[in-house]
């Protein structure tokens, strides 16, 4: 393949996975905003009903909405973080901003499940009376609400936090439905124990998608290589790239939900930056079309560099704490106080 052809493919690549990213960022705003004010209503519709009608379990449902209130929030300023731009001390920007996010919100729900479970095992010894009809027409208003908030956030499902506001709706219509189906049966045959029962089973619901959740954004968090990447398919991938002898020192890791960076080092041929450039954007443009990989940082050696610079010969490098960081941090600011600032490019 020729050289113009291969930067033209890196460019076309590198432009929808940018526009990607920004449409999918964009209806993600637009679903969790909606969804907070739809939540709202919903709020408003328990309170009045679980007080209307002497409801404990509409009224605590209420405090659950409280606390989606609080986590569609979240979610929803976290979105709005990450369209800052990169700066001096946030090469990266903001990204990050939504995966603390959704670590909030993941906690959260496990906090939420175990409290549904005490208040379950509370109300198997001291049931409350009800009025039914009441309860069914506040928690029909939240059934309904939830599901239009719902399918909108579906749209935005590969972002952490509108997935994690998606498992506190469905947790919402769950509990509405439990209160429901407990009206009915409390009505029909005065056995009261049918609502703590539902209760617990809402809480192993939420725990459970919250666990999922949580483990994710911990594997974020911790740099870890994404689900759906085999290092080892993609070294052989990189590998098959002409002029690529070997691939060492290698990190693949997400900056974000669905935004991957991969940093490494590369053996090639003995060229001259001329031709090493075809190198590049071969790898680049194979890293974003199979891995989605966005953003890579790739240097080259040939053998008489890596016989002076690098000696590690395994494809993963330990990581060491350089020696006089203070010192080297403190003459760099220094250097650069004449000198203006130039924003790195954001991913």
């Amino acid at each position: 393949m020729k050289k113009k052809e291969i930067l033209q493919e890196h460019e076309e690549i590198s432009g929808r996975h940018t526009h990607t990213h920004s449409h999918t960022h964009g209806m993600a705003k637009q679903s969790l905003r909606l969804a907070f004010f739809l939540t709202i209503i919903i709020l408003l519709a328990e309170l009045t009903g679980g007080l209307l009608s002497n409801s404990l379990a509409l009224l605590s449902d209420a405090g659950h909405v409280v606390t989606d209130l609080f986590a569609l929030g979240l979610a929803w300023f976290a979105i709005v973080q990450t369209e800052r731009p990169p700066n001096e001390r946030k090469t990266f920007g903001y990204h990050r901003v939504g995966i603390l996010a959704a670590l909030v919100n993941a906690t959260t729900l496990i906090i939420i499940a175990l409290v549904i479970a005490w208040e379950a095992v509370q109300r198997f010894a001291h049931p409350e009376p009800v009025q039914p009809f009441t309860m069914f027409l506040a928690a029909g208003v939240g059934i309904v609400v939830n599901l239009l908030i719902g399918f909108g956030l579906q749209k935005g499902h590969d972002n952490l936090n509108v997935r994690a506001a998606l498992l506190h709706v469905l947790g919402d219509i769950g509990a509405s439905v439990a209160v429901v189906v407990a009206g009915l049966v409390i009505l029909l045959t005065k056995w009261t124990p049918i609502d703590p029962l539902l209760s617990v089973g809402i809480a192993a619901l939420i725990a459970f998608g919250a666990w999922r959740l949580l483990r994710e954004t911990a594997d974020i968090l911790l740099e870890a290589v994404p689900h759906d990447i085999s290092l080892n398919t993609l070294v052989d991938d990189m590998r098959r790239i002409a002029g690529v002898q070997n691939v060492h020192d290698l990190h693949v890791w997400s900056i974000t939900s669905g935004l991957y960076a991969l940093s490494c080092h590369v053996l090639i041929d003995n060229l001259p930056p001329s031709d090493s450039s075809l190198i590049l954007c071969s790898l680049t443009a194979m890293l974003g079309e199979k891995y989605h990989i966005g953003h890579t940082t790739i240097q080259f050696e040939s053998d008489a560099h890596r016989k002076v610079y690098c000696e590690i010969d395994g494809l993963y490098c330990r990581m060491e704490k350089v020696e006089g960081h203070n010192e080297h941090q403190d003459e760099h600011e220094h250097e650069h106080e004449s000198r203006p600032y130039v924003g790195s490019k954001s991913v």
